[in-house]
């Protein structure tokens, strides 16, 4: 019996890391086409794309799935059609919310954003009522097991990045948008590995919630 149970455990254990994965990958294809799609195939003229084949590259994406995205967005293969949109609204306790999506149904979409808000004491509003306290950073996470921080920060500075901070056990390094590709690269080159490499939008302004306020938001 402890051995089936062991069994078992690992199936659940794998099932749940096999779920995950698809997650990522799934996101991951759409941004790869997607990319192909608005910059053109070749990854070292499209440095959107370029970052993206590094992102897949950096999650072991077999190759064959990433050339097969890149073809979807360049016409070469049939498939769905993505297209990238952002939603602003608020959640609960007039938290301001940003939604970035990629759909191949706008109006579907936009009726499950509006669904999801409403149903946990949100609204959707119009745009622009809070991208004004946004603003877009390349954002890198690194281990702080991995690399000490005087060695960190001398490499991203030196790369041309904006600031390092730390907190709870991951350093994050911001970049302009247009540096985050090239950041990277040097921090690989320089042998330092990274968790993840992309480009956020962070809020300029924070709001402290916290009990049954945060679990409204986190369910959210």
């Amino acid at each position: 019996m402890s051995g089936h149970s062991k069994w078992s455990s690992i199936k659940h254990k794998k099932a749940k890391t096999d779920a995950a994965r698809g997650k990522i990958f799934t996101k991951l294809i759409r941004e790869l086409t997607v990319a192909a799609r608005e910059g053109g195939g070749d990854p070292e003229s499209n440095p959107r794309l370029r970052l993206a084949v590094q992102s897949a590259k950096d999650q072991n994406m077999p190759n064959d799935n990433i050339q097969r995205a890149i073809k979807k967005g360049t016409g070469e293969l049939e498939g769905s059609r993505f297209e990238e949109f952002t939603y602003e609204g608020y959640g609960p306790e007039g938290v301001a919310m940003l939604i970035d999506v990629l759909t191949d149904n706008k109006n579907r979409t936009t009726a499950e954003v509006r669904h999801a808000l409403t149903k946990h004491n949100g609204n959707l509003g119009e745009s622009g009522c809070v991208a004004w306290n946004f603003e877009t950073k390349g954002v890198i996470r690194v281990s702080s097991e991995q690399v000490d921080e005087d060695t960190l920060m001398e490499a991203a500075l030196d790369a041309g990045a904006d600031d390092v901070t730390e907190e709870d056990g991951m350093f994050e390094v911001y970049t302009q948008p247009s540096d985050l590709l090239s950041v990277s690269e040097s921090l690989k080159n320089a042998n330092i590995p990274y968790q993840s490499a992309e480009i956020e939008k962070l809020p300029k302004n924070l709001v402290k919630v916290d009990g049954d306020a945060a679990k409204k938001i986190l369910k959210l």
